[in-house]
């Protein structure tokens, strides 16, 4: 791993808070992600499933997380089971973990290598009652591939057909929208890393640079600080690619008087940040740009006050539009007549301005949380208004990760990321 070790107080809290909303005895079951075939020999990078880190920290391949809290055998409370480490494997693929060096990850006592988990499995299946799967029940999830987890659920309730099932994400969900302290400064690693690849391509943006030497820059910085990727895949769109939300192909010249939308983030240690900036190509916003730039920063400013403590998220998605629609008429790509005609399922603002304002984000870019149920203190959200006007050749979009406070305005995490016309235009032409 790129990052330094977490403290496994960490996870050991993650899994308190897990198994004591457990049923009486029952037992939960957690899977990492397999590795992804390419073609021939090849890979994909290893990508291990965010429950699974979140309740153990274990970042390898074929592992096995076992909450048990009734079991008779306290031992068997907590179970990790491990791909066996061997000779062969460390000097072709380096070492994996130790059942020691588990224990200091994890904090978890009792690790099994993975061939005996059906023997272990077998003993304490006859001694719960309720057996807790783990599903993928993300708002925007969208899986066609049979995961581990899926082959090991499958496998379960073929094997154990008289016990009860429960599902895991409910309760996750719930739990992983809450971050811990220790997370909040992962997460706040991630937007350090992030703010120094902005930096850095402040002073890098001219006019011919093409889109994908941008996302090289940024990449070079984030893996010199530990960040072994993008958190996600980065759009980097010049002129009127900024109007494809998801431009993601960053293979066009950047031209001079035209702005960049650069929606880009780290990872570290697993955990997501998510930034969004509009940059000039030529160092400086036309009068037009910078009015439009402007009017989305207030936006942002105004919908960051509104994420406290009880707000409902559909009830912010419709404030904010309101906001919206009063820079879009400001702006003149609204009339009032376009309000008082517009469609209440799709409003007048939204064409310009077309997506959501705001999304839960941690372990994923995206990340858990149940958008029926209020807000809550320390909850991490983005907040990323944008206007995008293709007859006029741009689109604009800025983007910030905040921290929900019991009281006042959130915290935001990228708060020494330039934003500000000036200051960019400044480092720009510095």
């Amino acid at each position: 791993m790129k990052y330094l070790p977490i403290s496994n107080k960490l996870f050991i809290k993650n899994r308190k808070n897990f198994t004591t909303q457990m049923t009486p005895k029952s037992l939960a079951v957690f899977n990492s992600n397999d590795i992804y075939p390419i073609s021939a020999d090849s890979t994909m990078p290893f990508e291990q499933h965010r429950d699974i880190f979140y309740l153990s920290g274990v970042d390898q391949e074929e592992s096995m997380l076992v909450l048990f809290p009734d079991c008779p055998k306290e031992k068997h409370r907590e179970i990790l089971f491990l791909k066996e480490t061997n000779e062969h494997i460390a000097i072709w693929e380096g070492e994996k973990l130790t059942k020691e060096k588990a224990l200091e990850t994890s904090g978890i006592k009792t690790v099994y290598w993975l061939q005996d988990m059906e023997k272990i499995m077998f003993e304490i299946m006859t001694q719960c009652d309720t057996v807790y799967i783990n599903t993928n029940e993300h708002y925007r999830a969208n899986v066609e591939v049979e995961t581990r987890e899926d082959r090991f659920t499958k496998w379960l309730k073929e094997k154990y057909p008289a016990h009860a099932v429960a599902k895991s994400n409910p309760i996750l969900q719930r739990l992983r929208s809450i971050k811990d302290n220790i997370e909040i400064d992962l997460i706040q690693q991630a937007c350090n890393i992030t703010e120094k690849g902005f930096r850095r391509i402040l002073n890098f943006v001219k006019p011919g640079v093409w889109e994908h030497e941008i996302e090289a820059e940024f990449m070079h910085e984030f893996l010199r600080n530990r960040s072994k990727k993008f958190a996600y895949t980065p759009i980097i769109a010049s002129g009127n690619n900024a109007n494809v939300l998801h431009y993601v192909e960053n293979n066009q010249q950047c031209k001079a008087g035209d702005l960049i939308l650069m929606d880009i983030g780290a990872e570290y240690a697993n955990y997501s940040s998510d930034m969004t900036r509009s940059v000039p190509v030529s160092g400086k916003f036309t009068p037009r740009q910078k009015d439009v730039y402007n009017a989305v920063n207030r936006v942002k400013k105004e919908a960051t006050k509104m994420l406290t403590p009880g707000t409902i998220w559909e009830d912010y998605h419709i404030e904010v539009g309101k906001i919206m629609t009063s820079e879009l008429l400001g702006l003149g790509l609204l009339d009032k007549n376009d309000v008082q005609n517009e469609n209440p399922e799709w409003p007048a603002y939204k064409k310009y301005f077309m997506h959501g304002t705001s999304h839960h984000m941690g372990l994923d870019t995206h990340d858990y949380g149940i958008l029926t149920e209020p807000m809550q203190a320390n909850m991490v959200f983005t907040v990323e208004p944008g206007i995008y006007i293709p007859d006029e050749g741009f689109g604009i979009r800025l983007e910030d990760d905040v921290v929900i406070q019991e009281k006042g305005e959130p915290f935001n995490l990228m708060r020494h990321i330039p934003i500000e016309t000036d200051e960019i235009e400044d480092i720009m032409n510095s």
